[in-house]
Protein backbone atom coordinates (compact mmCIF):
# COMPACT_ATOMS: atom_id res chain seq x y z
CA UNK A 1 0.00 0.00 0.00
CA UNK A 2 1.50 3.41 -1.21
CA UNK A 3 1.44 6.32 1.21
CA UNK A 4 -1.43 8.76 1.16
CA UNK A 5 -1.86 12.68 1.52
CA UNK A 6 -2.96 12.78 5.19
CA UNK A 7 -0.99 12.79 7.80
CA UNK A 8 -3.18 11.96 11.41
CA UNK A 9 -1.87 12.09 15.32
CA UNK A 10 -2.85 9.41 17.55
CA UNK A 11 -4.59 9.03 21.27
CA UNK A 12 -2.23 7.97 23.46
CA UNK A 13 1.36 6.37 24.39
CA UNK A 14 -0.23 3.42 22.47
CA UNK A 15 -2.26 2.65 19.59
CA UNK A 16 -5.61 1.94 20.41
CA UNK A 17 -8.53 0.21 18.14
CA UNK A 18 -9.24 3.54 16.54
CA UNK A 19 -6.17 4.61 15.92
CA UNK A 20 -5.21 1.66 14.41
CA UNK A 21 -8.35 1.71 12.15
CA UNK A 22 -7.59 5.03 10.92
CA UNK A 23 -3.69 5.03 10.89
CA UNK A 24 -4.48 1.46 7.91
CA UNK A 25 -6.85 3.67 5.76
CA UNK A 26 -5.23 3.83 2.30
CA UNK A 27 -5.47 8.06 2.61
CA UNK A 28 -3.68 7.87 5.30
CA UNK A 29 0.28 8.84 4.87
CA UNK A 30 1.59 9.86 7.87
CA UNK A 31 1.58 10.35 12.03
CA UNK A 32 2.31 13.15 13.92
CA UNK A 33 3.15 12.85 17.75
CA UNK A 34 2.14 15.46 20.65
CA UNK A 35 3.78 15.97 24.03
CA UNK A 36 0.96 13.39 24.73
CA UNK A 37 2.08 10.32 23.24
CA UNK A 38 5.13 10.62 25.38
CA UNK A 39 5.69 8.80 28.51
CA UNK A 40 9.66 8.10 28.30
CA UNK A 41 11.78 7.45 25.90
CA UNK A 42 11.25 3.60 26.08
CA UNK A 43 7.57 3.71 25.44
CA UNK A 44 8.43 6.44 22.36
CA UNK A 45 10.31 3.42 20.66
CA UNK A 46 8.11 1.13 20.97
CA UNK A 47 5.21 3.68 19.78
CA UNK A 48 7.35 4.44 16.87
CA UNK A 49 7.86 0.50 16.04
CA UNK A 50 4.20 -0.50 15.99
CA UNK A 51 3.60 3.04 14.10
CA UNK A 52 5.73 1.31 11.85
CA UNK A 53 4.28 -2.45 11.57
CA UNK A 54 1.19 -0.90 10.08
CA UNK A 55 2.22 -0.46 6.57
CA UNK A 56 4.69 -1.08 4.09
CA UNK A 57 6.27 1.44 3.27
CA UNK A 58 5.82 2.58 6.87
CA UNK A 59 3.86 5.45 7.72
CA UNK A 60 5.88 9.08 8.10
CA UNK A 61 6.43 9.79 11.46
CA UNK A 62 6.88 13.45 12.23
CA UNK A 63 6.76 16.29 15.38
CA UNK A 64 7.29 19.88 16.22
CA UNK A 65 10.11 19.89 17.94
CA UNK A 66 12.02 22.97 17.15
CA UNK A 67 13.32 23.63 20.56
CA UNK A 68 12.50 26.52 22.79
CA UNK A 69 9.03 26.31 24.40
CA UNK A 70 8.21 23.92 21.08
CA UNK A 71 10.02 20.87 22.02
CA UNK A 72 7.52 17.49 22.34
CA UNK A 73 9.85 15.38 24.30
CA UNK A 74 11.78 16.52 27.05
CA UNK A 75 12.65 13.53 29.68
CA UNK A 76 15.76 11.67 28.22
CA UNK A 77 16.33 14.16 25.31
CA UNK A 78 18.49 17.03 25.46
CA UNK A 79 16.87 20.08 25.79
CA UNK A 80 17.05 22.34 22.97
CA UNK A 81 17.42 25.97 22.88
CA UNK A 82 15.23 28.62 20.91
CA UNK A 83 16.30 29.38 17.87
CA UNK A 84 16.25 33.05 18.94
CA UNK A 85 19.23 32.29 20.97
CA UNK A 86 21.40 31.52 18.34
CA UNK A 87 20.43 34.54 16.22
CA UNK A 88 21.86 36.47 19.71
CA UNK A 89 24.80 34.69 19.19
CA UNK A 90 25.46 35.43 15.37
CA UNK A 91 25.30 39.09 16.32
CA UNK A 92 28.56 38.76 18.21
CA UNK A 93 30.15 35.48 16.57
CA UNK A 94 28.55 34.70 13.57
CA UNK A 95 30.98 31.68 12.72
CA UNK A 96 30.45 30.16 16.39
CA UNK A 97 26.59 30.21 15.91
CA UNK A 98 26.80 28.61 12.75
CA UNK A 99 28.55 25.91 14.53
CA UNK A 100 25.81 25.82 16.93
CA UNK A 101 23.68 26.06 14.73
CA UNK A 102 25.09 22.68 12.94
CA UNK A 103 25.82 20.92 16.27
CA UNK A 104 21.78 21.57 17.41
CA UNK A 105 20.63 19.82 14.00
CA UNK A 106 22.66 17.27 14.54
CA UNK A 107 21.34 16.33 18.18
CA UNK A 108 17.70 17.21 17.55
CA UNK A 109 18.13 15.01 14.65
CA UNK A 110 19.89 11.79 16.24
CA UNK A 111 17.91 11.52 18.80
CA UNK A 112 14.69 11.53 17.29
CA UNK A 113 15.69 9.12 14.88
CA UNK A 114 17.52 6.97 17.42
CA UNK A 115 13.65 6.90 18.33
CA UNK A 116 12.33 6.25 14.84
CA UNK A 117 10.85 9.59 14.50
CA UNK A 118 11.56 10.26 10.89
CA UNK A 119 11.12 14.40 10.21
CA UNK A 120 10.70 17.27 12.81
CA UNK A 121 8.73 20.25 10.75
CA UNK A 122 12.18 22.89 11.57
CA UNK A 123 13.52 25.15 11.04
CA UNK A 124 10.88 28.01 11.37
CA UNK A 125 12.08 30.30 8.50
CA UNK A 126 9.59 32.75 9.48
CA UNK A 127 11.59 36.48 10.60
CA UNK A 128 10.99 37.93 13.78
CA UNK A 129 9.53 41.28 13.32
CA UNK A 130 8.57 41.58 17.04
CA UNK A 131 5.22 41.69 15.82
CA UNK A 132 3.82 37.88 15.70
CA UNK A 133 2.18 36.27 18.74
CA UNK A 134 2.87 32.59 17.85
CA UNK A 135 6.54 32.95 16.29
CA UNK A 136 8.28 35.13 18.70
CA UNK A 137 11.84 33.04 20.12
CA UNK A 138 10.83 30.45 17.52
CA UNK A 139 12.27 32.76 14.88
CA UNK A 140 16.12 33.15 14.57
CA UNK A 141 16.16 36.65 13.85
CA UNK A 142 15.18 39.73 12.21
CA UNK A 143 17.86 39.85 9.14
CA UNK A 144 16.88 37.23 6.16
CA UNK A 145 20.80 36.77 5.79
CA UNK A 146 21.33 35.51 9.16
CA UNK A 147 18.39 33.46 8.98
CA UNK A 148 19.67 31.50 5.78
CA UNK A 149 22.83 31.27 7.39
CA UNK A 150 21.61 29.54 10.68
CA UNK A 151 18.86 27.55 8.71
CA UNK A 152 21.15 26.21 6.56
CA UNK A 153 23.62 24.92 9.16
CA UNK A 154 20.92 23.39 11.39
CA UNK A 155 19.72 21.91 7.91
CA UNK A 156 22.95 20.27 7.37
CA UNK A 157 22.59 18.78 11.00
CA UNK A 158 19.73 17.43 10.68
CA UNK A 159 20.92 15.74 7.75
CA UNK A 160 23.86 14.44 9.43
CA UNK A 161 21.76 13.22 12.12
CA UNK A 162 19.70 11.52 9.53
CA UNK A 163 16.45 14.03 8.73
CA UNK A 164 15.54 16.03 6.38
CA UNK A 165 14.51 19.57 7.07
CA UNK A 166 10.92 21.27 6.36
CA UNK A 167 11.09 24.92 6.53
CA UNK A 168 7.72 26.79 7.71
CA UNK A 169 5.87 29.43 7.14
CA UNK A 170 5.58 30.24 3.94
CA UNK A 171 5.95 32.69 2.36
CA UNK A 172 5.89 34.15 6.09
CA UNK A 173 4.09 34.38 9.05
CA UNK A 174 6.44 36.58 11.36
CA UNK A 175 4.87 40.18 10.35
CA UNK A 176 1.48 39.48 11.46
CA UNK A 177 0.32 39.56 14.87
CA UNK A 178 -2.62 37.45 14.94
CA UNK A 179 -2.16 33.66 16.26
CA UNK A 180 -3.27 31.40 13.18
CA UNK A 181 -4.39 28.16 15.55
CA UNK A 182 -6.93 30.70 16.73
CA UNK A 183 -7.72 33.13 14.23
CA UNK A 184 -7.30 33.97 10.52
CA UNK A 185 -4.14 36.58 10.23
CA UNK A 186 -4.54 39.04 7.19
CA UNK A 187 -1.10 40.53 5.80
CA UNK A 188 -1.81 42.85 3.84
CA UNK A 189 2.15 44.00 2.53
CA UNK A 190 2.81 43.97 -1.36
CA UNK A 191 4.41 41.02 -3.16
CA UNK A 192 7.51 42.79 -3.73
CA UNK A 193 7.82 43.76 -0.16
CA UNK A 194 7.41 39.76 1.04
CA UNK A 195 9.67 38.38 -1.57
CA UNK A 196 12.42 41.07 -0.69
CA UNK A 197 12.43 39.98 2.95
CA UNK A 198 10.29 37.10 3.97
CA UNK A 199 10.68 34.80 0.58
CA UNK A 200 14.26 35.62 0.62
CA UNK A 201 15.14 32.66 3.73
CA UNK A 202 12.89 30.20 1.52
CA UNK A 203 14.28 30.61 -1.46
CA UNK A 204 18.06 30.59 -0.22
CA UNK A 205 16.92 27.32 1.75
CA UNK A 206 15.40 26.09 -1.49
CA UNK A 207 18.74 26.50 -2.85
CA UNK A 208 20.31 24.49 -0.61
CA UNK A 209 18.29 21.38 -1.10
CA UNK A 210 15.16 22.03 1.39
CA UNK A 211 13.28 18.94 1.39
CA UNK A 212 9.86 20.27 2.90
CA UNK A 213 8.08 23.13 3.24
CA UNK A 214 5.00 24.24 5.11
CA UNK A 215 2.75 27.06 3.79
CA UNK A 216 1.16 29.76 6.57
CA UNK A 217 -2.45 29.81 7.62
CA UNK A 218 -2.29 33.62 6.64
CA UNK A 219 -4.32 35.60 3.46
CA UNK A 220 -1.86 37.81 1.72
CA UNK A 221 -4.54 40.22 0.60
CA UNK A 222 -2.77 41.68 -1.86
CA UNK A 223 -1.57 38.52 -3.99
CA UNK A 224 -4.71 36.08 -2.72
CA UNK A 225 -8.09 36.17 -1.00
CA UNK A 226 -7.41 32.59 0.14
CA UNK A 227 -4.63 31.96 2.93
CA UNK A 228 -1.57 30.09 1.44
CA UNK A 229 -1.75 26.52 2.08
CA UNK A 230 -5.27 27.09 0.16
CA UNK A 231 -3.83 29.03 -2.49
CA UNK A 232 -2.79 27.88 -6.11
CA UNK A 233 -1.34 31.16 -6.44
CA UNK A 234 1.16 30.79 -3.90
CA UNK A 235 1.88 27.42 -4.17
CA UNK A 236 2.12 26.21 -7.52
CA UNK A 237 2.64 29.55 -9.16
CA UNK A 238 4.74 30.86 -6.55
CA UNK A 239 6.62 28.18 -4.86
CA UNK A 240 6.69 25.62 -7.56
CA UNK A 241 7.11 28.07 -10.41
CA UNK A 242 8.87 30.88 -9.51
CA UNK A 243 11.31 29.52 -6.42
CA UNK A 244 11.56 26.08 -8.08
CA UNK A 245 11.13 24.44 -4.95
CA UNK A 246 10.22 20.59 -5.87
CA UNK A 247 10.61 19.33 -2.23
CA UNK A 248 7.12 18.27 -0.46
CA UNK A 249 4.58 21.12 0.48
CA UNK A 250 3.07 19.69 3.82
CA UNK A 251 -0.26 22.00 4.90
CA UNK A 252 -0.37 23.16 8.48
CA UNK A 253 -3.12 21.44 10.79
CA UNK A 254 -6.50 22.04 9.16
CA UNK A 255 -7.77 22.38 12.57
CA UNK A 256 -6.55 25.66 12.91
CA UNK A 257 -8.85 28.65 12.83
CA UNK A 258 -6.86 29.74 10.09
CA UNK A 259 -8.03 26.98 7.75
CA UNK A 260 -11.73 26.92 8.21
CA UNK A 261 -12.42 29.76 6.05
CA UNK A 262 -12.38 26.26 3.50
CA UNK A 263 -14.80 24.69 4.76
CA UNK A 264 -15.82 21.15 6.77
CA UNK A 265 -12.65 18.67 7.02
CA UNK A 266 -13.33 16.88 4.09
CA UNK A 267 -13.09 20.06 2.11
CA UNK A 268 -10.19 21.64 3.59
CA UNK A 269 -8.28 18.50 2.78
CA UNK A 270 -9.31 18.74 -0.98
CA UNK A 271 -8.49 22.56 -1.16
CA UNK A 272 -4.97 22.19 0.17
CA UNK A 273 -4.18 19.12 -1.81
CA UNK A 274 -5.75 20.81 -4.96
CA UNK A 275 -3.87 23.97 -4.36
CA UNK A 276 -0.56 22.06 -4.68
CA UNK A 277 0.14 20.32 -0.97
CA UNK A 278 1.09 17.15 -1.41
CA UNK A 279 0.58 16.42 2.16
CA UNK A 280 -2.48 17.63 4.50
CA UNK A 281 -2.20 17.23 8.38
CA UNK A 282 -5.27 17.28 10.88
CA UNK A 283 -4.48 17.31 14.36
CA UNK A 284 -6.78 17.02 17.96
CA UNK A 285 -10.12 15.84 16.30
CA UNK A 286 -10.58 12.76 16.09
CA UNK A 287 -13.98 12.96 15.14
CA UNK A 288 -13.51 16.03 12.33
CA UNK A 289 -10.53 12.75 10.95
CA UNK A 290 -13.42 10.02 10.17
CA UNK A 291 -15.31 12.71 8.75
CA UNK A 292 -12.54 13.58 6.41
CA UNK A 293 -11.33 9.69 5.94
CA UNK A 294 -14.75 9.00 4.95
CA UNK A 295 -15.39 11.94 2.37
CA UNK A 296 -12.17 12.47 0.87
CA UNK A 297 -12.17 11.77 -2.56
CA UNK A 298 -8.43 12.76 -4.32
CA UNK A 299 -6.58 10.87 -6.45
CA UNK A 300 -2.72 11.17 -5.28
CA UNK A 301 -0.36 12.34 -7.94
CA UNK A 302 2.35 9.99 -8.22
CA UNK A 303 4.52 12.67 -8.11
CA UNK A 304 3.47 13.26 -5.02
CA UNK A 305 4.01 9.34 -3.91
CA UNK A 306 8.11 9.88 -4.76
CA UNK A 307 8.33 13.35 -3.06
CA UNK A 308 7.05 11.53 0.04
CA UNK A 309 8.96 8.33 0.23
CA UNK A 310 11.93 10.88 0.38
CA UNK A 311 10.88 12.15 3.68
CA UNK A 312 11.68 8.76 5.78
CA UNK A 313 14.77 9.01 8.30
CA UNK A 314 18.27 7.50 7.03
CA UNK A 315 19.30 4.46 9.00
CA UNK A 316 20.01 5.76 12.81
CA UNK A 317 21.50 4.32 16.18
CA UNK A 318 19.45 1.04 17.86
CA UNK A 319 19.33 2.85 20.93
CA UNK A 320 20.62 6.15 22.75
CA UNK A 321 22.62 3.84 24.87
CA UNK A 322 25.08 3.56 21.16
CA UNK A 323 24.80 7.72 20.94
CA UNK A 324 26.22 8.12 24.21
CA UNK A 325 29.15 6.19 23.50
CA UNK A 326 29.91 8.56 20.17
CA UNK A 327 32.50 11.17 21.41
CA UNK A 328 30.56 13.11 18.50
CA UNK A 329 27.68 13.52 19.62
CA UNK A 330 28.42 14.06 23.19
CA UNK A 331 30.56 17.14 21.94
CA UNK A 332 27.42 18.34 20.29
CA UNK A 333 25.43 17.64 23.45
CA UNK A 334 28.12 19.26 25.65
CA UNK A 335 27.73 22.47 23.06
CA UNK A 336 24.34 22.83 22.74
CA UNK A 337 24.23 22.76 26.37
CA UNK A 338 25.89 25.90 26.58
CA UNK A 339 23.65 28.28 24.61
CA UNK A 340 21.90 30.61 26.33
CA UNK A 341 18.16 30.53 27.29
CA UNK A 342 16.59 34.01 28.35
CA UNK A 343 13.32 35.01 30.33
CA UNK A 344 9.79 33.95 28.23
CA UNK A 345 11.46 31.60 25.65
CA UNK A 346 10.91 28.58 27.79
CA UNK A 347 6.48 28.09 28.84
CA UNK A 348 5.92 25.10 27.50
CA UNK A 349 3.02 24.28 24.95
CA UNK A 350 -0.04 22.32 26.62
CA UNK A 351 1.18 18.50 27.08
CA UNK A 352 -2.37 17.09 26.98
CA UNK A 353 -3.14 18.07 23.41
CA UNK A 354 -0.30 20.46 21.81
CA UNK A 355 -0.63 22.40 18.48
CA UNK A 356 1.22 22.45 15.44
CA UNK A 357 2.06 24.62 13.23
Amino acid sequence: MSLGPIMLDVLGTALGAEDIRRLKHPMVGGVILFSRNFESPEQLRALTAEIQSLRSPHLLIAVDHEGGRVQRFRDGFTRLPPMRELGIVWDEHPAKAKTLAHQTGYVLAAELRAHGVDLSFTPVLDIDFGASSVIGSRAFHRKPHAIADLAHQLMLGLREGGMVAVGKHFPGHGFVRADSHHEVPVDERKFADLEMEDMETFRQLIGFGLAGIMPAHVIYSRVDEKPAGFSSIWLKEVLRGRLGFQGVIFSDDLSMAGAHVAGGPAQRAEAALKAGCDMALLCNKPDDADELLANLRFVMPAVSTARLLRMHGKPHPASMAKLHEDPHYLKAVHAVGSIGFHEGNLALDDPTTGKTG
